[in-house]
């Protein structure tokens, strides 16, 4: 059997910067003055600048960053194709994520525009190239991936430079966590009990998303009979925010964590879970985006939004207690804490670096801007930041603006998937705004029956990609290779991939309207805090707070 290549190569040059070091050891260690240095996708050394440089680096340049070094950020819960889309004006509260997927508005602004764009293959590469920039621009060096699927219904992810949670090719550093959009249902919860004690890495559900008594028996439903429940060490489950202290009780007792998505939260439900009460329990909680469409654009804003929260209800977590989510927990969530989520020898060099260095170094991070960011390391090849520092460190690719700073992005990778294979994000920008603009009629090109046998479609298709879009279609993006190849209904995983083009675009073009693109960034988008307060749902607490923690 051919061996793959490693979605990271373990192949970056000795590189040593100098800078404050916030570690997110277990010690909490932060080094005034203090150097890291990498080499071959590891960090070789963290220690004080005074200190004789390590073997092998002693003709080594010094690059003194003039910031703050953190560890990569790590985002646990983004549906990233989405991330294309403008934030919707959410048209009123609901109680339960079943309530605004079959909303008429958000059909038009969200599931159309997605599917019309899924059923285009020709866009598939810019809304990687575009989404995966988006995300390294807010410093995330780890996320959920994008899943793609063929007609013969074979689906595997697109190999971008930011690591993927589901899809490592490293398995004993590494493992691949699972993931699962609907829900659970009761009679099925013995099942997916027997599915967890399986699963020896993070599995990622989406649980009980929504206040009312309906998503609370999402959760409910993975009770099996008296203090049994479908619960074990690997069950991470999105959202959980209809849920009660008893069950936060539940969860920790059984081993189980969460991703906490509270700006998505707010927007489509008024409220958020009852994170004092997670927090009490014991709960491991990491933080994620969710989507532009009615979440955070990055981990920046969401780390915001948090500290908000917290704030107005007590203080119930640190700076760095949120720090830590987005960075040390969400680690230890995935198994994965031998190897990211902390400045430490011997982990991958998954760094970022903040300009400045001085204050709160946990609050630096909370108040920091994408204009902020001078830096985003992934093992220990500079991705994104200023300019003239990846430069210096070797990295040539595309410049841009970014809240009037010069900044580059380097997408090189020696491993990198043909779709976008010298794609600019430029490029990609303008191929994808120009879609979005002429939505209606990318919709009726959609539409029109292709001159084309099923046949001979499904062979030409066996290498033409799509979006696999789980928030909308039932993909079985859950389905892993030891469960049955039929998903939900009894069709075959090939019929669900070819739903985009035969069932879901027959009317798209009745409901789709010319839409912007999202921006890239919140400091080059100058309405978007005026967006922000139009939000209905979105208490004034946040909606000031953001103003203030984004000037």
């Amino acid at each position: 059997m051919a061996t793959r290549k490693p979605i990271d190569p373990a192949d970056s040059p000795r590189v040593v910067l100098e800078g404050r070091v916030v570690t997110m050891n277990g010690n909490a260690k932060v080094i005034a003055n203090g150097r890291v240095y990498t080499q071959n996708g590891d960090i070789v050394a963290v220690q004080e600048a005074t200190a004789p440089a390590p073997a092998g680096f002693g003709n080594t340049p010094v690059t003194e960053t003039g910031g703050t070094i953190y560890p990569g950020l790590i985002d646990l819960h983004n549906h990233m194709p989405y991330n294309v889309l403008p934030l919707w004006q959410v048209p009123k509260k609901f109680g339960n994520r079943g309530q605004w997927g079959r909303h008429a508005e958000y059909h038009s602004k969200i599931s159309a525009p997605m599917q019309t764009l899924a059923a285009t293959p020709e866009l598939l590469a810019s809304i990687c190239r575009y989404v995966e920039a988006k995300a390294l621009i807010g410093g995330t060096t780890t996320g959920q991936g994008i899943t793609l699927a063929n007609q013969s219904g074979i689906r595997r992810y697109f190999r971008g430079v930011v690591r993927n949670v589901e899809a490592t090719d490293d398995e004993a550093a590494l493992p691949a966590a699972s993931t699962r959009v609907p829900d659970v249902a009761a009679k099925d919860a013995q099942t997916f009990l027997t599915r967890l004690k399986k699963e020896k890495t993070c599995y990622l559900l989406h649980l009980s998303e929504g206040t009312d008594a309906t998503a609370r028996r999402a959760f409910q439903s993975l009770q099996i009979g008296g203090a049994s429940w479908a619960i074990t060490p690997s069950l991470c489950g999105i959202h959980a925010a209809a849920l009660q202290a008893p069950d936060f009780q539940v969860l920790a007792a059984n081993g189980g964590s969460m991703v906490w998505s509270p700006f998505s939260n707010m927007l489509l439900y008024g409220g958020t879970a009852d994170i004092a009460a997670a927090k009490a329990a014991g709960v491991p909680i990491s933080l994620g985006c969710d989507w532009a469409p009615s979440g955070s654009r990055n981990l920046l804003n969401e780390l915001k939004v948090a500290h908000i929260l917290s704030e107005a209800n007590g203080a119930i977590f640190t700076p760095r207690e949120l720090v830590a989510m987005v960075t040390r927990a969400s680690a230890g969530l995935l198994g994965w804490e031998r190897v990211v989520g902390s400045v430490e020898v011997g982990k991958r060099a998954d760094l970022i670096v903040v300009e400045g260095a001085a204050g709160d170094p946990y609050q630096q991070l909370i108040r920091a801007k994408e204009s902020d960011l001078a830096l985003v390391m992934i093992n220990g090849v500079g991705r994104f930041g200023d300019a003239a520092l990846m430069r210096k460190l070797g990295f040539a690719g595309e410049t841009l603006k970014v809240g009037g700073t010069n900044r580059m992005l380097f997408l090189a990778h020696p491993a990198e998937d043909p779709l976008t294979k010298d794609l600019t994000l430029s490029g990609a920008s303008d191929r994808l705004t120009r879609a979005l603009r002429g939505l209606p009629a990318l919709a009726r090109k959609a539409e029109r029956p292709r001159p084309i046998s099923l046949m001979a479609m499904a062979r030409a298709g066996a290498n033409t990609w799509r979006l696999a879009l789980d928030e909308i279609l039932d993909t079985g993006v859950e389905m892993r290779a030891n469960l049955p190849v039929r998903v939900p209904g009894g069709r075959t995983l090939r019929a669900a991939a070819m739903r985009p083009v035969f069932a879901e675009t027959k009317k798209l073009s009745a409901v789709v309207m010319p839409l912007a693109i999202d921006a890239l960034t919140v400091v080059d988008d100058a309405g978007y805090l005026d967006a922000l307060d139009a939000q209905r749902n979105v208490p004034d607490t946040i909606k000031e707070g953001l103003r203030d923690l984004w000037s």
